[in-house]
């Protein structure tokens, strides 16, 4: 969070809640590199590495696999394409399937293996963790402290990145949005209903 961002939330849970803060202070953090190990972790990226070069898609830009602390986030096109570009890959990939089929091709040599999920997150890329690291990764901090937890999502299903927390038994409810707006009204219906009971 950038400035003064963490005196608004009590509770902030960047990267799935492998990085956690409460009332501004970190107060957990692991990596995936310690999950791993130098060996498999080289092993894991060299066939990313070799996947990626073989791969035959319109367009390639480049940074197509980011080390995040607790995660591999891995992209076809790359993470530097323009809004365009990646709009372009968007609909390009509804009949190719490219990130699809790599995920789970990914996903067969080492899921099992490694103890590994993966899950798409967004237009371009899919994310690689450790199994438990998932979005509800974070709800062991604050299952004891609130009642009611609510998730908002766009990614609501099965190999989604939304999806473990969405069913998770300790979420009450998820609502489904893919826009601030939409979050934003809907957050302000639950909040009356709240109130009012």
């Amino acid at each position: 969070m950038r400035g003064n961002g963490f005196k608004y939330f009590k509770w902030v849970f960047t990267e799935n809640g492998l990085v956690s803060f409460k009332d501004s202070e970190k107060f957990h953090s692991r990596r995936i590199t310690d999950y791993l190990g130098e060996d498999r972790q080289t092993e894991f990226i060299n066939f990313l590495l070799r996947y990626l070069s073989q791969l035959d898609i319109p367009k390639k830009r480049g940074t197509f696999i980011e080390y995040r602390t607790g995660m591999f986030n891995v992209s076809p096109i790359g993470r530097n394409c323009s809004q365009q570009e990646r709009d372009e890959f968007d609909e390009y990939n509804k009949t190719a399937k490219v990130l699809e089929r790599m995920k789970g091709d990914v996903e067969k040599e080492f899921g099992e293996r490694f103890g590994m999920i993966f899950s798409i997150g967004g237009q371009i890329s899919f994310d690689c963790m450790p199994k438990g690291w998932d979005k509800s990764y974070c709800l062991q901090f604050i299952e004891k402290e609130y009642e009611n937890i609510y998730f908002f999502g766009d990614k609501i299903y099965k190999g989604g990145n939304d999806y473990e927390v969405a069913i998770d038994s300790r979420v009450r409810k998820y609502f489904i949005t893919d826009s601030p707006l939409m979050t934003k009204s809907i957050l302000e219906e639950v909040l009356v209903k709240i109130n009012n009971n």
